[in-house]
Order: C-alpha cells, then sequence, then structure tokens
C-alpha cells in the first residue's frame, strides 16, 4: 500500500482575496454580462509610448534577450539611482540598487535576507495581504498593529511599544493599500527613529510614490540607510504586467539578496528592464494619468456618500477608496458579491486587508477611466436607493 507524500504547511497561505474577485468578475464577463472593475490595483492605461517603443524595436531586431545580472542591467540601475535624485534629492548609490521581478519579487528577496525563521514583522491592519502571507510562508510571524482612523490607519510608537515579545521587523507604506494614507516627513522619521534605537528592520513599501494628491510622499531611502526600501514600475509607471520592480538595499544585505535573486529568479524580465530606462523620460505621459486618477478620486469623495458609503478612509495617495460599511453589513464579503450581481461594479472586501475587522469594510479602487468611474458611481447611488 502506498503512502501519501507530504504536503508542506507553507503553502497553507489565505488566498489574495482580490483575485478571487477578478475570477468571478471574469466569468460574469464570460456570460456576456457587463462588468465595472474597482476591485484590482492597476492602471487601465498601459505602459508609456516609449517604452512600448523600445520594446517593439527590440523584438523586431531579434535580440536574443537572455540573461541579466541578478542585479538588474546597470543602464537602469543608473536611471533609478538619478531617479532618486532628481525627485527626492537623495543621493542612493546604484550599487545599493537591485532590480527584482516586480515588487513581489522584491518582498520575497528582502524578507528572506532580513529575517529568519521565528522573528516578528510588525505592520498596520489593514495592509497588503501579501506583507502576511509571505511572511507566513517563510516561517516569519506577522504582527498586525490594528489601527483606525484615530491612528490615520497607519503604525505608532505606541502601538509598537505595546507589542511583548517585541519585534524585528517594522513595515510601513505610504500611501498605504488600502486606505491610501500617508505618513508625514516628521512620523515616518519618528518611526525610523524608534526602529534605529530598538535594532528594528524598516521595510519601506513605496510603490505608491508619485500616486499623491496634494502631498508628496517621503522615501525612506533619505532617512533610514538600513531600511529595504521596496518600489515598482506597475502603479505610477503603469506597467503592471511587464512584472518589474525595485528595492534600495541596505549595504549589509547586498550580497544575501543577490545571492537570493541568482538562485530563486535569476534576473528579471530582460526586455522589461531594457525598455523600462525610456519610461524615466516619461513624466509629462505619466503625469496625465495622474490627473485623471485625482478627477476619479475628487468624484467618488463626492457621490459614494450619495450611496450610503460616507465614513471613508482619506485617501492621500494611491488610488483607492476605504469605506466602512458596518452601517450596511457585518460581512463585506457577501456585500461585495451582491453589488457585482445587482449592479456588475466589482469592488474588494476588506477581509484582504484586515482579517479581524475586514467584514465591515469595502475598498474600491479607482484607476479606472473617468468613464468607468462615473458610471460606478451613478449605479452605486441607484442601487442604494432601491
Amino acid at each position: 500500500m502506498s503512502k501519501q507524500p507530504k504536503v508542506s504547511k507553507r503553502g497553507a497561505i489565505p488566498p489574495f482575496f482580490v483575485m478571487e474577485v477578478m475570477r468571478a468578475a471574469a466569468e460574469r464577463e464570460a456570460a456576456g454580462r457587463e462588468v465595472l472593475h474597482m476591485e484590482v490595483g492597476q492602471p487601465s492605461t498601459g505602459a508609456p509610448k516609449a517604452v512600448l517603443d523600445k520594446a517593439a524595436s527590440l523584438l523586431a531586431g531579434g535580440d536574443p534577450l537572455g540573461y541579466t545580472g541578478a542585479l538588474g542591467i546597470p543602464p537602469l540601475r543608473a536611471a533609478i539611482a538619478q531617479w532618486y535624485r532628481d525627485r527626492y534629492g537623495v543621493a542612493v548609490p546604484e550599487s545599493r540598487v537591485v532590480v527584482t521581478t516586480g515588487s513581489s519579487g522584491a518582498f520575497q528577496l528582502g524578507f528572506l535576507a532580513a529575517f529568519d525563521p521565528g522573528d516578528r514583522v510588525a505592520m498596520a491592519s489593514p495592509s497588503y495581504p501579501a506583507y502576511r502571507h509571505t511572511l507566513t510562508a517563510i516561517g516569519v510571524e506577522p504582527v498586525e498593529l490594528p489601527t483606525g482612523p484615530e491612528h490615520r490607519f497607519q503604525p505608532t510608537i505606541a502601538l509598537l511599544e505595546q507589542l511583548d515579545p517585541p519585534v524585528q521587523g517594522l513595515i510601513v507604506a505610504s500611501p498605504a493599500n488600502p486606505t491610501g494614507t500617508m505618513l508625514s516627513r516628521e512620523e515616518l522619521t519618528a518611526l525610523s527613529d524608534w526602529c534605529k534605537a530598538n535594532g528594528v528592520r524598516m521595510v519601506s513599501d513605496e510603490i505608491y510614490h508619485g500616486l499623491t494628491y496634494g502631498t508628496d510622499a517621503v522615501t525612506a531611502a533619505e532617512i533610514n540607510e538600513q531600511a529595504l526600501v521596496v518600489n515598482s514600475f506597475s502603479k505610477y509607471f503603469s506597467m503592471t504586467g511587464w512584472r518589474l520592480g525595485w528595492m534600495i538595499v541596505p549595504d549589509d544585505l547586498i550580497r544575501s539578496v543577490e545571492c537570493l535573486a541568482q538562485n530563486l529568479f535569476i534576473s528579471a524580465p530582460t526586455i522589461s528592464q531594457i525598455a523600462a530606462v525610456e519610461a524615466f523620460a516619461c513624466t509629462e505621459e505619466l503625469e496625465g494619468h495622474i490627473a485623471r486618477y485625482a478627477r476619479n478620486r475628487a468624484l467618488l469623495l463626492e457621490e459614494l456618500p450619495k450611496a450610503g458609503f460616507s465614513n471613508l478612509a482619506p485617501a492621500d495617495g494611491a488610488f483607492y477608496i476605504y469605506a466602512d460599511v458596518s452601517a450596511m453589513t457585518d460581512d463585506s464579503e457577501a456585500l461585495a458579491k451582491q453589488i457585482l450581481e445587482d449592479t456588475g461594479i466589482a469592488c474588494t472586501p476588506g477581509i484582504d486587508f484586515d482579517p479581524a475587522r475586514g467584514r465591515r469594510f469595502l475598498r474600491f479602487s479607482f484607476a479606472g477611466s473617468e468613464a468607468t468611474i462615473a458610471e460606478a458611481a451613478r449605479r452605486l447611488i441607484a442601487w442604494s436607493r432601491r
């Protein structure tokens, strides 16, 4: 009689629920029914024209597009370092820039290099679910800090000092997913100082930098040389499917990250790396996207309360509205399914971002076209009145 082979417990992590919503939306579309997509955090625009032109020329030229070095091609690493000098006034050595397979690859490499099994890493709750799930898969304990409007959904020193036992890491995100809230320079500096004083590794998720409305985001690369700083071409640069991100890596982790990248990924996609060098010269085109997001944001902040969604997180940045729906339901998953069925609008229940309290929240993405967002608002208002 044969024995069943072992199945690792590391794979027994929750799903990324927004992907489940996307699947339900796709099934609806396959049945010939319309969907207005407000569930997924990706731009509805494509890559900048100069990036597309460069990729087309590479393909037309028959370039073999082989492996690159694990840290990324030198022209792209130099362009990223120049971006920090131009945008933030921060001198980041090219040697500390690592190109990754999306920000997802960056988090995997960074977490593996910085933390050991059994370590504890704190983060705000609600937050991006892949933080928790990736840490859990590698044997690191995610420690969620229950934040609310009184904290602007961001970690605070008071919350951190309540932790027992202490943590070895802290993840910050500004702007944050799903709330869009941001940390001021003073708040980020205070958290950084606390990390330095307590030997805690800061991980700064900055993939929504550039997507802000009124206040520029501050990079941890300016404040904490021991921080892992993660960014991506997926959001501001509108290159989601190109699977390209980067990290600013502290000197003491560079060799570990390089060896991990060699073994886990070999290198980020070559055509994406070469073409992405052109993206930094496309700010006029990209800022046009930000202007559209700002109009979508303003429309939703005005119209959602008319549909009964009146308790909204401050949407300082990113392209999300995080709505407290506790006056409507204590099951946001069921509510999201009902909204999709009744209106054709796909949105994400808060359980993705906050397993404990997320059943009282929905997330709406306003990364789509202005016509999509306006029609969604109209349908939600009509639905609420029914």
